[in-house]
């Protein structure tokens, strides 16, 4: 079970995700970008500063043709979350409708063709997604999402680290902030 209040604590950091898992701008990797989101108290912070330190070692034309050759060409390292379970079989069309229903629910739909389990898209919502004032409607349908980040994004690192990819930094910082997240009784059932 996800606990809001720690989840709300978090949102910025959620932005910061979003923001990193996209196709890469030069804005995103300008130095401040880390500074003014991230600080040493955060959960992420340690992989996320490895990360950091590592993509500022290449170029922008680097950092790109990386994002292409990891997210775009390697079928195990995709940024749709429920691929890694279902595939393309029918339950992961439910799925994808579960999750566009929740972006709905909050006044958010889902612009241009992406798919509603795109984990960029996922980390905007957790960011921006007005919430707060309604947790007995979110809580369900925010537990659903975090399941399904949280089960995507394990099998995700796992590819990364297979590909020695620093994005597998990123990734580990993204399941940190979901541990910080989850409530201590659910926190010992998931993932390591």
């Amino acid at each position: 079970m996800i606990n809001l209040g720690k989840l709300h604590d978090c949102k910025h950091v959620f932005g910061f995700f979003a923001q990193q898992l996209t196709y890469p701008e030069k804005l995103d990797f300008h130095p401040s970008v880390m500074e003014e989101l991230l600080d040493s108290a955060d959960p992420a912070y340690e992989p996320v500063r490895t990360y950091w330190t590592i993509m500022h070692e290449y170029s922008m034309e680097e950092i790109e043709e990386l994002y292409v050759q990891t997210f775009d060409f390697q079928a195990k390292s995709t940024l749709y979350m429920t691929y890694y379970k279902f595939e393309d079989g029918r339950e992961r069309g439910q799925m994808l409708a579960r999750l566009k229903e929740t972006y709905e629910m909050f006044g958010l739909g889902i612009e241009g063709s992406e798919l509603s389990d795109y984990l960029p898209l996922m980390c905007e919502f957790l960011y921006a997604a007005p919430w707060q004032g309604r947790e007995k409607e979110a809580a369900e349908s925010l537990n659903l999402m975090m399941a399904v980040m949280e089960d995507g994004t394990y099998h995700l690192l796992k590819a990364l680290e297979k590909y020695n990819s620093p994005y597998a930094y990123l990734v580990q910082g993204l399941r940190d902030t979901f541990k910080a997240c989850l409530s201590q009784e659910a926190a010992t059932h998931e993932h390591d």
